[in-house]
């Protein structure tokens, strides 16, 4: 009788929170809460740089990835998933050949085991060299040099070296759920605004939502009247793919290389603008993961004091994603008029891993 009564009063408390909705105040706070506090109502966290959503408790290494629960992956898939086509969203693992900011090359190395009968292959690479999550590890709150979650160097490489913030803990909570496509390049061309991806041209909170509107989204909150529900993943298109497939392997190489020690210069890459609109907006969408087809997601170089990648990652616990390969995908939102759909990835289950490639599918 006891626990016929507790599964009723957990029902009641359950269809409660449906129609009140549920608040997140108590810190873990539940994933499945309906609302959450925005970027300046953060509760302060004793011993956390400002700013830091260390939300989900001590031993919490996937971050937004909570959000990713059970009720939203499944209402995600019964109302995304319609026609069954896909687009894969990796780039092949040797493009771009020379990848940004210098990094090395991957390398395929095919291995005769018996002659005309069996083959194996070994790849080298490095998991920043095409399409890519920027893990935890990956890059810290610049100031005080802490990782998300409180984990430092000394976690990460050394003698105490552990899987704080490991990239495989993404692995095994998986990682599925509504993707958003912002396809600012679609609308920048629709009204005549014209950039190089290979420059430093910055896309403002604000060119987001003229993008939006002009795909009729409205890429506010739910929370504030919106269509962004609590656990999106963002992707931003801004050409850069497109662009690196007309180059020449030349040219591409000469502006990857740009701020290394054999070519000088600066590297330069279009991105979301450093400002505080921009800040609010990506904390405020509790999105579970952001990403983009630049090399960088954000402006680089910035003109800030900061990077906003130490508060998606580090502060924020938001998976980042670069060069994602988006345009099979604009194709497909523009056949069917609509830019969400359902979106799955398989980070590599690495332990101790720093970075994956995404290894992802948009399905409709």
């Amino acid at each position: 009788m006891a626990d016929t009564l507790s599964s009723a009063g957990k029902r009641l408390s359950q269809i409660k929170d449906t129609i009140m909705g549920k608040t997140a105040t108590t810190i873990p706070f539940d994933p499945d809460s309906t609302v959450f506090p925005t970027r300046k109502n953060l509760p302060k966290l004793v011993g956390a740089p400002d700013e830091a959503a260390w939300v989900w408790g001590k031993d919490d290494f996937v971050g937004r990835l909570n959000l990713l629960t059970p009720a939203r992956v499944k209402a995600a898939a019964q109302q995304e998933i319609r026609t069954g086509e896909m687009a894969r969203l990796d780039l092949p693992l040797n493009v771009p050949a020379q990848p940004a900011f210098g990094r090395q090359k991957f390398e395929h190395k095919i291995l005769t085991l018996f002659d005309g009968v069996c083959y194996d292959d070994v790849y080298h690479m490095n998991t920043q060299s095409g399409t890519q999550w920027d893990g935890f590890r990956h890059f810290a709150h610049m100031a005080t040099q802490t990782f998300y979650n409180n984990t430092h160097k000394e976690d990460i490489v050394g003698p105490a070296a552990n899987h704080k913030c490991s990239v495989h803990h993404w692995s095994e909570h998986g990682f599925s759920g509504r993707g958003v496509l912002l396809d600012y390049r679609s609308y920048a061309d629709s009204v005549g605004i014209k950039y190089d991806t290979a420059t430093s041209h910055a896309i403002s909170y604000d060119d987001l939502v003229a993008c939006g509107k002009h795909q009729g989204i409205d890429i506010r909150p739910a929370a504030q009247g919106g269509d962004i529900k609590i656990g999106d993943i963002l992707l931003i298109r801004s050409g850069w793919v497109e662009d690196y497939y007309k180059r020449t392997p030349e040219e591409s190489e000469r502006l990857a290389l740009r701020g290394t020690e054999s070519h000088g210069g600066e590297a330069q890459w279009v991105g979301v603008k450093q400002e505080e609109a921009m800040k609010d907006w990506l904390h405020d969408s509790y999105f579970a993961a952001v990403g983009g087809d630049a090399p960088a997601f954000e402006r680089w170089p910035t003109p800030e004091s900061y990077y906003l990648h130490e508060f998606i990652i580090a502060l924020w616990g938001m998976p980042l994603g670069e060069m994602v390969d988006l345009e099979k995908l604009s194709r497909l939102c523009k056949k069917h008029k609509r830019w969400t759909f359902f979106f799955t990835s398989a980070p590599a289950n690495m332990p101790g891993g720093v970075s994956s490639h995404v290894n992802a599918t948009a399905i409709f």
